[in-house]
């Protein structure tokens, strides 16, 4: 009688997204640096230049223009964005499943959109967490506490943040980042149960 091989069980996604300073980088790292669960971060493409000791497939899969408006206009994005004038980045249809195809889970920290249109591409396979401020006036407090942007740039993110927070109903789970720690441990538990499933 013939062994068959027991099929390969694919990988979950991930998806985080949030406003600025909301913790989502060091809530995202946190879990990352302690390796449980084990994730892998999703490398974005982008069309700018790579910078000095940035290597391609490691910190971005760096793409010329032409090679970037090639892939959008063959749909090999699961999102995309044109962050500034002629300057795109985004997250690779092949990316994500080179890593859930060999069983892998992967997470995307992703704008809100693109949150939402992952979860719309993988469905079930996809968890989308947003990430929420204890209130706009905290996030201002922090955002002014970093003590890098003009406070017209500050009036500018917290006006994107209200735009962003206004999507997050549509997301699976709604995390509130008013502890760093319980946030981390929330967001693990929230994984983990996904992965697990």
């Amino acid at each position: 009688m013939e062994s068959q091989a027991t099929p390969r069980k694919s990988g979950k996604i991930i998806v985080v997204s949030a406003p600025s300073g909301c913790g989502k980088s060091t809530i995202i790292n946190s879990i990352l640096d302690s390796g449980s669960p084990e994730l892998r971060f999703s490398v974005s493409a982008t069309n700018r230049r790579p910078r000095k000791g940035e290597v391609d497939g490691v910190h971005y899969h760096f793409m010329t223009t032409e090679e970037f408006r090639d892939a959008i206009a063959a749909q090999k994005f699961v999102e995309w964005e044109e962050v500034y004038p002629g300057r795109f980045y985004g997250t690779l249809k092949s990316e994500i499943e080179r890593i859930v195809d060999k069983g892998g889970n992967v997470i995307l920290d992703i704008d809100v959109k693109g949150g939402l249109n992952v979860k719309k591409l993988y469905g079930d396979r996809a968890k989308t967490i947003f990430f929420l401020p204890p209130s706009i006036e905290e996030l201002r407090h922090r955002l002014e506490g970093r003590g890098t942007d003009a406070p017209e740039v500050i009036d500018e993110r917290v006006s994107k943040a209200e735009y962003e927070i206004s999507f997050a109903d549509s997301f699976d789970q709604r995390i509130v980042n008013d502890n760093l720690d319980r946030a981390i441990d929330d967001t693990r538990r929230a994984i983990e149960d996904f992965i697990n499933k």
